[in-house]
Protein backbone atom coordinates (compact mmCIF):
# COMPACT_ATOMS: atom_id res chain seq x y z
CA UNK A 1 0.00 0.00 0.00
CA UNK A 2 1.55 3.34 -0.98
CA UNK A 3 2.61 5.63 1.81
CA UNK A 4 0.23 8.51 2.38
CA UNK A 5 2.00 11.85 1.96
CA UNK A 6 2.51 13.86 5.13
CA UNK A 7 -0.08 16.65 5.22
CA UNK A 8 2.30 19.19 6.73
CA UNK A 9 5.03 18.41 4.20
CA UNK A 10 2.54 18.71 1.33
CA UNK A 11 1.34 22.08 2.65
CA UNK A 12 4.89 23.36 3.03
CA UNK A 13 5.69 22.25 -0.52
CA UNK A 14 2.63 24.08 -1.85
CA UNK A 15 3.61 27.27 0.01
CA UNK A 16 7.19 27.02 -1.27
CA UNK A 17 5.98 26.59 -4.85
CA UNK A 18 3.64 29.57 -4.52
CA UNK A 19 6.52 31.67 -3.20
CA UNK A 20 8.71 30.73 -6.17
CA UNK A 21 6.13 31.27 -8.91
CA UNK A 22 7.02 34.65 -10.50
CA UNK A 23 4.78 37.42 -11.77
CA UNK A 24 6.78 38.79 -14.70
CA UNK A 25 7.62 35.55 -16.49
CA UNK A 26 6.49 31.93 -16.68
CA UNK A 27 8.26 29.12 -14.87
CA UNK A 28 8.07 25.42 -15.71
CA UNK A 29 7.69 22.45 -13.40
CA UNK A 30 11.20 21.32 -14.38
CA UNK A 31 12.69 24.69 -13.36
CA UNK A 32 10.95 24.54 -9.98
CA UNK A 33 12.03 20.94 -9.56
CA UNK A 34 15.67 21.98 -10.11
CA UNK A 35 15.34 24.93 -7.73
CA UNK A 36 14.00 22.67 -4.97
CA UNK A 37 16.46 19.83 -5.58
CA UNK A 38 18.98 20.97 -2.95
CA UNK A 39 16.40 22.24 -0.45
CA UNK A 40 14.32 20.57 2.25
CA UNK A 41 11.36 20.64 -0.14
CA UNK A 42 12.88 18.49 -2.87
CA UNK A 43 10.38 16.17 -4.59
CA UNK A 44 10.21 14.20 -7.81
CA UNK A 45 9.14 16.00 -10.97
CA UNK A 46 5.71 14.34 -11.13
CA UNK A 47 4.87 15.52 -7.60
CA UNK A 48 5.81 19.09 -8.55
CA UNK A 49 3.60 18.84 -11.65
CA UNK A 50 0.60 17.61 -9.62
CA UNK A 51 1.04 20.38 -7.08
CA UNK A 52 1.19 23.04 -9.80
CA UNK A 53 -1.97 21.69 -11.43
CA UNK A 54 -3.77 21.86 -8.08
CA UNK A 55 -2.51 25.36 -7.30
CA UNK A 56 -3.54 26.70 -10.72
CA UNK A 57 -7.09 25.43 -10.09
CA UNK A 58 -7.51 27.00 -6.64
CA UNK A 59 -5.38 30.17 -6.78
CA UNK A 60 -4.86 33.07 -9.18
CA UNK A 61 -2.08 31.25 -10.97
CA UNK A 62 -2.08 31.19 -14.76
CA UNK A 63 -1.16 27.94 -16.52
CA UNK A 64 -0.01 28.29 -20.11
CA UNK A 65 -0.81 24.90 -21.65
CA UNK A 66 -0.52 25.92 -25.29
CA UNK A 67 2.70 23.93 -25.57
CA UNK A 68 4.82 21.70 -23.36
CA UNK A 69 6.40 22.19 -20.93
CA UNK A 70 3.57 24.18 -19.34
CA UNK A 71 4.42 27.59 -17.88
CA UNK A 72 3.07 29.01 -14.62
CA UNK A 73 2.93 32.54 -13.24
CA UNK A 74 0.73 34.69 -11.00
CA UNK A 75 -2.01 36.51 -12.84
CA UNK A 76 -1.38 40.21 -13.39
CA UNK A 77 -3.59 41.52 -10.57
CA UNK A 78 -3.23 38.58 -8.22
CA UNK A 79 -2.06 39.31 -4.69
CA UNK A 80 0.21 36.27 -4.83
CA UNK A 81 2.24 35.33 -1.80
CA UNK A 82 2.55 38.12 0.72
CA UNK A 83 3.81 35.92 3.56
CA UNK A 84 5.99 36.88 5.22
CA UNK A 85 5.38 40.59 4.58
CA UNK A 86 8.63 42.47 4.21
CA UNK A 87 9.23 45.44 6.51
CA UNK A 88 10.36 48.76 5.06
CA UNK A 89 13.90 48.10 6.29
CA UNK A 90 13.97 44.62 4.73
CA UNK A 91 12.61 46.08 1.49
CA UNK A 92 15.40 48.65 1.45
CA UNK A 93 18.04 45.96 2.03
CA UNK A 94 16.66 43.74 -0.73
CA UNK A 95 16.43 46.62 -3.20
CA UNK A 96 20.08 47.52 -2.61
CA UNK A 97 21.04 43.85 -2.87
CA UNK A 98 19.24 43.52 -6.21
CA UNK A 99 21.07 46.57 -7.58
CA UNK A 100 24.58 45.57 -6.50
CA UNK A 101 24.58 41.75 -6.48
CA UNK A 102 22.73 40.93 -9.69
CA UNK A 103 26.01 40.38 -11.55
CA UNK A 104 27.44 38.13 -8.83
CA UNK A 105 24.56 35.73 -8.21
CA UNK A 106 23.40 32.82 -10.39
CA UNK A 107 20.61 33.78 -12.75
CA UNK A 108 18.48 30.93 -11.43
CA UNK A 109 18.89 32.12 -7.86
CA UNK A 110 17.99 35.69 -8.82
CA UNK A 111 14.85 34.40 -10.52
CA UNK A 112 13.75 32.58 -7.36
CA UNK A 113 13.93 35.95 -5.59
CA UNK A 114 11.68 37.70 -8.14
CA UNK A 115 8.66 37.75 -5.85
CA UNK A 116 10.68 39.24 -2.97
CA UNK A 117 12.28 41.90 -5.18
CA UNK A 118 8.85 42.79 -6.61
CA UNK A 119 7.38 43.07 -3.12
CA UNK A 120 10.37 45.14 -1.95
CA UNK A 121 9.98 47.61 -4.84
CA UNK A 122 6.25 47.87 -4.18
CA UNK A 123 6.88 48.57 -0.49
CA UNK A 124 9.17 51.46 -1.46
CA UNK A 125 6.92 52.87 -4.19
CA UNK A 126 5.92 56.57 -4.06
CA UNK A 127 2.43 55.71 -2.77
CA UNK A 128 3.83 53.74 0.22
CA UNK A 129 4.56 55.04 3.70
CA UNK A 130 8.27 54.14 3.50
CA UNK A 131 9.39 57.72 2.86
CA UNK A 132 12.68 57.54 4.80
CA UNK A 133 13.67 54.18 3.29
CA UNK A 134 12.78 55.42 -0.22
CA UNK A 135 14.87 58.54 0.33
CA UNK A 136 17.82 56.41 1.45
CA UNK A 137 18.18 54.99 -2.07
CA UNK A 138 18.99 58.54 -3.23
CA UNK A 139 21.41 59.14 -0.36
CA UNK A 140 23.92 56.35 -1.05
CA UNK A 141 25.96 55.46 -4.10
CA UNK A 142 28.96 53.33 -5.05
CA UNK A 143 31.37 55.58 -6.94
CA UNK A 144 34.18 54.65 -9.31
CA UNK A 145 37.81 55.33 -8.41
CA UNK A 146 38.69 55.72 -12.10
CA UNK A 147 37.11 57.13 -15.24
CA UNK A 148 33.62 55.54 -15.41
CA UNK A 149 33.10 53.22 -18.38
CA UNK A 150 29.99 51.54 -19.71
CA UNK A 151 30.06 47.76 -19.19
CA UNK A 152 30.89 45.75 -22.33
CA UNK A 153 27.95 43.88 -23.79
CA UNK A 154 27.67 40.20 -22.89
CA UNK A 155 25.99 38.02 -25.50
CA UNK A 156 22.48 36.79 -24.62
CA UNK A 157 22.41 33.64 -22.50
CA UNK A 158 26.14 33.64 -21.70
CA UNK A 159 25.92 34.96 -18.14
CA UNK A 160 23.04 32.61 -17.35
CA UNK A 161 24.94 29.53 -18.56
CA UNK A 162 28.17 30.60 -16.83
CA UNK A 163 26.55 31.39 -13.49
CA UNK A 164 24.45 28.22 -13.49
CA UNK A 165 27.48 26.04 -14.28
CA UNK A 166 29.52 27.79 -11.59
CA UNK A 167 26.71 27.34 -9.05
CA UNK A 168 26.23 23.63 -9.77
CA UNK A 169 29.91 22.68 -10.35
CA UNK A 170 29.17 21.67 -13.95
CA UNK A 171 31.59 21.57 -16.87
CA UNK A 172 31.11 24.48 -19.26
CA UNK A 173 31.61 24.44 -23.03
CA UNK A 174 32.84 27.85 -24.21
CA UNK A 175 33.56 29.57 -27.50
CA UNK A 176 36.09 32.26 -26.52
CA UNK A 177 37.95 34.96 -28.42
CA UNK A 178 40.93 36.56 -26.67
CA UNK A 179 42.08 40.17 -26.97
CA UNK A 180 44.38 39.23 -29.88
CA UNK A 181 41.44 37.82 -31.86
CA UNK A 182 42.31 34.12 -31.42
CA UNK A 183 39.17 32.03 -31.10
CA UNK A 184 39.06 28.82 -29.05
CA UNK A 185 36.40 26.23 -28.30
CA UNK A 186 37.02 24.28 -25.10
CA UNK A 187 35.55 22.65 -22.01
CA UNK A 188 36.37 24.53 -18.82
CA UNK A 189 35.87 24.00 -15.11
CA UNK A 190 34.27 27.21 -13.74
CA UNK A 191 35.80 28.14 -10.38
CA UNK A 192 34.93 31.77 -9.70
CA UNK A 193 33.29 34.93 -10.96
CA UNK A 194 34.77 38.37 -10.35
CA UNK A 195 33.59 41.88 -11.17
CA UNK A 196 36.42 44.30 -11.91
CA UNK A 197 35.00 47.74 -12.58
CA UNK A 198 32.43 47.33 -15.37
CA UNK A 199 33.77 43.93 -16.49
CA UNK A 200 33.00 40.37 -15.41
CA UNK A 201 35.64 37.63 -15.45
CA UNK A 202 35.26 33.87 -15.17
CA UNK A 203 38.12 32.11 -13.40
CA UNK A 204 38.40 28.58 -14.73
CA UNK A 205 40.60 25.62 -15.57
CA UNK A 206 40.70 24.20 -19.08
CA UNK A 207 40.14 20.46 -19.30
CA UNK A 208 43.39 18.47 -18.74
CA UNK A 209 45.16 21.54 -17.26
CA UNK A 210 45.74 22.35 -13.58
CA UNK A 211 46.36 26.10 -13.82
CA UNK A 212 43.73 28.85 -13.71
CA UNK A 213 42.87 31.42 -16.34
CA UNK A 214 40.53 34.42 -16.35
CA UNK A 215 38.11 34.76 -19.27
CA UNK A 216 36.28 38.04 -19.90
CA UNK A 217 32.59 37.22 -20.22
CA UNK A 218 32.06 39.77 -23.00
CA UNK A 219 34.57 37.85 -25.14
CA UNK A 220 32.54 34.64 -24.95
CA UNK A 221 30.65 34.04 -28.18
CA UNK A 222 28.73 31.19 -26.57
CA UNK A 223 28.62 29.12 -23.38
CA UNK A 224 26.72 25.95 -22.55
CA UNK A 225 26.55 24.24 -19.17
CA UNK A 226 27.01 20.48 -19.30
CA UNK A 227 25.08 17.90 -17.30
CA UNK A 228 28.45 16.52 -16.15
CA UNK A 229 29.67 17.75 -12.78
CA UNK A 230 33.16 17.95 -11.26
CA UNK A 231 34.75 17.99 -7.82
CA UNK A 232 35.82 21.51 -6.98
CA UNK A 233 39.64 21.58 -6.50
CA UNK A 234 40.49 21.91 -2.81
CA UNK A 235 43.70 23.79 -3.63
CA UNK A 236 41.90 26.68 -5.35
CA UNK A 237 40.94 29.77 -3.37
CA UNK A 238 39.41 32.75 -5.21
CA UNK A 239 40.47 35.19 -2.50
CA UNK A 240 44.08 34.00 -2.71
CA UNK A 241 43.89 34.17 -6.51
CA UNK A 242 42.93 37.84 -6.15
CA UNK A 243 45.54 38.50 -3.45
CA UNK A 244 48.19 37.11 -5.78
CA UNK A 245 47.41 39.91 -8.20
CA UNK A 246 46.02 37.65 -10.90
CA UNK A 247 43.26 40.11 -11.79
CA UNK A 248 45.96 42.78 -12.05
CA UNK A 249 47.85 40.67 -14.62
CA UNK A 250 50.46 39.38 -12.19
CA UNK A 251 51.77 35.97 -11.18
CA UNK A 252 51.73 36.36 -7.40
CA UNK A 253 55.34 37.59 -7.11
CA UNK A 254 55.75 39.87 -4.08
CA UNK A 255 58.21 42.75 -4.12
CA UNK A 256 59.42 45.45 -1.76
CA UNK A 257 58.57 48.65 -3.62
CA UNK A 258 60.17 51.99 -2.82
CA UNK A 259 59.22 55.24 -4.57
CA UNK A 260 59.00 58.96 -3.96
CA UNK A 261 55.82 60.92 -4.56
CA UNK A 262 55.12 64.64 -4.29
CA UNK A 263 53.33 65.52 -1.05
CA UNK A 264 50.19 66.98 -2.63
CA UNK A 265 49.82 63.92 -4.85
CA UNK A 266 50.71 61.28 -2.26
CA UNK A 267 48.80 62.50 0.80
CA UNK A 268 46.08 59.90 0.24
CA UNK A 269 48.65 57.10 0.71
CA UNK A 270 49.05 58.17 4.33
CA UNK A 271 45.31 57.68 4.77
CA UNK A 272 44.95 54.56 2.60
CA UNK A 273 48.26 52.63 2.77
CA UNK A 274 49.45 50.25 0.07
CA UNK A 275 50.12 47.52 2.65
CA UNK A 276 50.12 46.76 6.36
CA UNK A 277 53.91 47.15 6.50
CA UNK A 278 54.02 50.45 4.59
CA UNK A 279 56.71 52.85 5.80
CA UNK A 280 56.76 56.59 5.10
CA UNK A 281 59.72 58.96 5.25
CA UNK A 282 58.79 62.64 5.01
CA UNK A 283 61.16 64.69 2.86
CA UNK A 284 61.09 68.42 2.08
CA UNK A 285 58.67 68.21 -0.83
CA UNK A 286 57.87 64.50 -1.10
CA UNK A 287 57.10 61.28 0.73
CA UNK A 288 59.30 58.22 0.33
CA UNK A 289 57.00 55.21 0.44
CA UNK A 290 58.14 51.64 1.00
CA UNK A 291 55.63 48.76 0.97
CA UNK A 292 55.36 45.06 0.21
CA UNK A 293 53.05 44.57 -2.77
CA UNK A 294 52.35 42.08 -5.55
CA UNK A 295 54.19 42.95 -8.76
CA UNK A 296 51.56 43.36 -11.48
CA UNK A 297 50.96 45.24 -14.70
CA UNK A 298 48.21 47.11 -12.85
CA UNK A 299 50.78 48.35 -10.31
CA UNK A 300 52.91 49.73 -13.14
CA UNK A 301 49.89 51.42 -14.72
CA UNK A 302 49.01 52.95 -11.36
CA UNK A 303 52.52 54.33 -10.85
CA UNK A 304 52.69 55.71 -14.40
CA UNK A 305 49.37 57.45 -13.83
CA UNK A 306 51.07 59.91 -11.48
CA UNK A 307 53.41 61.08 -14.26
CA UNK A 308 56.36 63.16 -13.12
CA UNK A 309 55.01 63.30 -9.56
CA UNK A 310 56.41 59.81 -8.88
CA UNK A 311 59.93 58.48 -9.07
CA UNK A 312 60.44 54.75 -8.56
CA UNK A 313 63.49 54.03 -6.46
CA UNK A 314 63.56 50.25 -6.42
CA UNK A 315 61.71 46.96 -6.76
CA UNK A 316 63.26 44.13 -4.72
CA UNK A 317 61.97 40.57 -4.74
CA UNK A 318 60.66 39.31 -1.39
CA UNK A 319 62.21 35.99 -0.34
CA UNK A 320 59.53 33.74 1.15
Amino acid sequence: MPKRPDTQATLLLALELMRRIPRTRKVTAKELHEQLADSDHGRDLRTIQRQLEMLSEHFEIERDDRSKPYGYRWKERAQGMALPMLTEQESLLLTLAEQHLKALLPVGLMKTMDSFFTQARANLAPYSNAKREREWLKKVRVVSTSQPLLPPKIKPGVFEQVSNALYANQWLAVDYENAAGKRTEADVMPLGLAQQGPRLYLVCRFRDFDNERSLALHRLHAAQASTLTFERPENFDLEQYDNDGRFGFGEGKKIRLTFRIEKATGLHLLESPLSEDQQVVELDDAYEITATVVDTAMLDWWLRGFGDSVKVISKCAVVV
